[in-house]
């Protein structure tokens, strides 16, 4: 090749994906958009909030062009991905008329208050042909995944069964998540929704729930203590169990097969911190991996791929509906 000769790189490599950002909380503030923009394809074009001072401050602590407080001329901007960390009840409203809008979305968890509305978002976007995916972040961490992979290669056999525990300590004050109106729920809604995707990805499809949801310690609106067990299509079982009660909780991750059986620590609710992979199968000497990685970090660049390339995300919106579906089962059976 000739040194003048030009190097024609794909488009995927060329192009920057535009983002707005629809919800100024601190998990926004702190988390999410300081990990969007470590990657060199993503800019923020434009942030909502309702209270203008509070988008203002987002906008010009991250250098964004625009900040608004009315949802509609926000949508009107430039740009093509739409990250919704609005509280729960506002989801709905604001991933339709984003649909609507041509956005292609990133929704955080739970998806809706109710299944009916996640179907009717999920209807939304694939009406109006844009990419709908959930912010369910564990999945998305390299043990997981690994673990994942053994589990699709045989490697544990059958599985017997799938225990994911999320417990911290959440005290009732003026946050959102214990107004039920606003929220849906407390611990299942808040916490229990991540254990319900980690059950689904590592096992498959849910058939059946059974479980218990209690005010173990606090008294608020919402419950603080959730616990329930699921029944694989394709047999075995799984576990969860969260709270907002324990904040000195040992949070694991146990899968459990008829040739071997693997352990997952410091994943959930720990951050910056070492994750710890054991993998014990029959035959082999135990064996632990360990990492440290950002588990939303790897989530954004997945769904920065997808919006860029138009590709089906690796976790859609039509999974968010299906994780509504058993947590509102759960729900009802405890009534």
């Amino acid at each position: 090749m000739k040194l003048t000769e030009k190097i024609h790189l794909p488009h995927s490599l060329l192009k920057k994906l535009s983002w707005g950002i629809a919800g100024c909380g601190k998990f926004s503030e702190n988390t999410f958009i300081p990990q969007l923009l470590k990657i060199r394809k993503n800019k923020i074009n434009a942030v909502y909030s309702g209270n203008f001072d509070r988008a203002k401050y987002i906008a010009n602590k991250y250098a964004i062009p625009k900040a608004f407080d009315n949802y509609t001329d926000f949508l009107k901007h430039n740009f093509e991905a739409l990250y919704i960390g609005s509280i729960n009840a506002n989801h709905y409203s604001q991933v339709i008329e984003a649909a609507r809008a041509g956005k292609h979305i990133l929704c955080e968890k739970p998806l809706a208050l109710t299944s009916q509305q996640a179907f009717e978002m999920y209807e939304a976007c694939k009406k109006n042909n844009v990419l709908f995916a959930v912010n369910y972040v564990n999945r998305f961490h390299p043990l997981v995944q690994k673990a994942k992979e053994l589990i699709d290669k045989n490697y544990l056999g059958k599985i017997v069964s799938i225990s994911v525990n999320y417990n911290t300590e959440y005290t009732p004050d003026e946050n959102f998540r214990f107004v039920k109106e606003l929220s849906g729920g407390g611990a299942l809604r808040d916490i229990g929704t991540h254990m319900i995707d980690l059950l689904l990805f590592f096992g498959g499809n849910i058939i059946d729930v059974k479980g218990f949801m209690d005010n173990v310690i606090f008294n608020s609106q919402v419950e603080d203590f959730a616990t329930g067990i699921v029944k694989y299509e394709k047999g075995g079982y799984g576990q969860f169990n969260v709270s907002f009660n324990t904040p000195k909780a040992f949070n694991r991750i146990e899968i459990l097969g008829y040739k071997g059986s693997i352990a997952i620590d410091g994943i959930i609710g720990k951050r910056g911190k070492p994750s710890k992979l054991t993998i014990d199968l029959s035959g082999e000497g135990r064996k632990a991996f360990r990492n440290r990685s950002s588990k939303q970090l790897f989530l954004i660049k997945s769904i920065t791929n997808s919006f860029i390339n138009r590709t089906k995300p690796e976790i859609t919106g039509y999974d968010g509906y299906l994780n509504m579906l058993i947590m509102e089962k759960l729900e009802q059976s405890c009534q």
